[in-house]
């Protein structure tokens, strides 16, 4: 078992991992709203105020910092108006987007606010560009915000909700080089510079602008987009899937893959790093003092949907493999965390790289669920550095790292060492040098399983889930951890 000497810094401290990059995504898409969040006031499934309950526990429990909404490609066809007032005279609209399916617009504002709520997530609301126009976008933050007399603020009180909303996030537009309009950087610079300007803040509200960002690599809609209306945004967003096969008409499937499957997945997960690095980079030039942070409000793994399921509804298992994948970009989002001040998981029920999934009446919690949950401790913390260097894991003639390390205190001056062995075959062992730590008491956690494809079913919800973990010795100062492979561990030091 290889051996890696790790020095833990905890007197240098990197910055501040904002806990808004433990972030989730909830769009109008498949089962994701509806079922997976809503229900209906009418339903035999217990729900407040429409919302399951056991959906919402769930949520809560992972202490959601933020929560983006209504889309996504949804964003820019919805017209916020449908989505108020008595639900039975709301319009009813085509999902064009995602399947085709009629849109009742019982899931509205109202709606939203309230589920941020029951969970304790600020709201991160999601404006219309492509399809929408810059009076619709100014009523709906007036209706949402306004505390005095106007005709949105009188309709929102009309609609049952008196005082405004505390609403910090707001994003102009959505995928506006694709679904959002197929815009040039050029020309969509322009027009949230035009719908900015009426993005207001009323009364003690203050609102954290949100452009349209890069898709993946596009280095130079961040070019444009910095250049010409940084001064006008508070953020910046980008983002990117992790596809197995590179391909988007034959992405792989979720549950069905071999190692090269294993592989390929944590290779282009990876992939964000760079990503991260060289837009950072572009950014640095025009905001030295990284006054504009960058939002990854979309990521994640994509994979075929699951066989008999609508492909417009983007369903998909969840396994250990995809643990890894979110314990990796975790850890990539934690060291670039002076730029990095929001990540938001697509998506939260149902969709995508789902935190839980619904069947009817049952609910389940997915391994990245799992990962969410042990990884809770770095939320708002201070960034450790981690000395070390990586073995390498080679597979078909090409190599990554083996391990994904990050460090963090605590405000109660514990350390949280998260540590993700990415290897499918190969354990690793640990060796620490932690200053102070011959007096601390150690804790730990696991999720890994024997199987790579391992995944919760209704059937067998618990197949993978944390467990208590003890493969570690304290001797001399010094700390030494058994990684198993494929594995994510959290250890409280402290």
């Amino acid at each position: 078992m290889t051996v890696v000497r790790m020095n833990i810094r905890p007197e240098t401290p990197a910055g501040k991992i904002d806990r808004a990059i433990y972030g989730h995504f909830a769009e109008h898409l498949g089962r994701c709203i509806y079922e997976g969040i809503w229900v209906g006031t009418d339903s035999p499934i217990p729900n407040t105020d429409g919302i399951r309950d056991d959906v919402a526990e769930a949520l809560r429990r992972l202490r959601i910092p933020v929560l983006r909404w209504p889309g996504g490609c949804f964003a820019d066809e919805y017209h916020w108006q449908d989505g108020i007032g008595p639900a039975e005279l709301r319009p009813r609209m085509i999902n064009t987007h995602w399947g085709g399916t009629v849109e009742n617009n019982h899931f509205g504002t109202h709606e939203f606010f309230r589920l941020c709520e029951l969970i304790g997530a600020e709201p991160y609301v999601n404006g219309n560009v492509g399809s929408g126009t810059v009076y619709e976008m100014q009523q709906w933050v007036e209706y949402m915000t306004f505390d005095g007399e106007s005709p949105m603020a009188d309709l929102r009180r009309e609609n049952g909700r008196p005082e405004p909303w505390k609403l910090r996030y707001f994003g102009v537009g959505n995928e506006n080089w694709g679904c959002g309009g197929n815009m040039r950087p050029d020309y969509y610079a322009d027009e949230y510079r035009r719908y900015a300007t009426y993005v207001r803040n009323y009364g003690g509200n203050r609102i954290y602008k949100i452009a349209c960002g890069a898709n993946a690599a596009d280095n130079n809609w961040t070019e444009v987009l910095m250049r010409e209306a940084a001064r006008f945004m508070d953020g910046l967003s980008l983002h990117y899937y992790t596809l197995p096969t590179g391909e988007w008409h034959e992405k792989g499937s979720s549950t069905e893959f071999d190692v090269s499957g294993w592989f390929n997945t944590l290779e282009r997960t990876l992939f964000m790093e760079e990503l991260l690095e060289k837009h950072s980079a572009i950014m640095d030039r025009y905001d030295p003092d990284r006054r504009v942070g960058l939002i990854v409000d979309e990521w994640g793994t994509w994979y075929d949907v699951e066989p008999g399921t609508n492909p417009g509804f983007l369903y998909q298992q969840n396994t250990l493999r995809d643990a890894l994948v979110a314990g990796v970009n975790l850890h990539l989002f934690h060291k670039h965390c002076r730029r990095v001040r929001m990540a938001n998981i697509a998506q939260t029920v149902n969709v995508l790289q789902a935190m839980v999934l619904t069947e009817g009446e049952r609910m389940l919690l997915t391994p990245t669920y799992h990962v969410f949950d042990m990884f809770q401790v770095h939320q708002d913390a201070e960034s450790i550095p981690v000395d070390y260097v990586s073995p390498d894991y080679t597979y078909e003639g090409r190599t990554i790292p083996q391990l994904s390390v990050s460090c963090s205190r605590g405000a109660d001056g514990i350390l949280n060492l998260s540590l993700c062995n990415l290897h499918h075959a190969e354990g690793a062992t640990i060796e620490a040098t932690v200053p102070g730590l011959a007096s601390a008491g150690i804790s730990g956690r696991i999720l890994t399983n024997r199987e790579l494809n391992a995944h919760n079913t209704f059937k067998e919800p618990e197949t993978v889930k944390p467990e208590p973990f003890e493969s570690y010795n304290l001797q001399d100062g010094s700390l030494s951890v058994q990684l198993p492979p494929a594995s994510v561990v959290v250890l409280r030091l402290g």
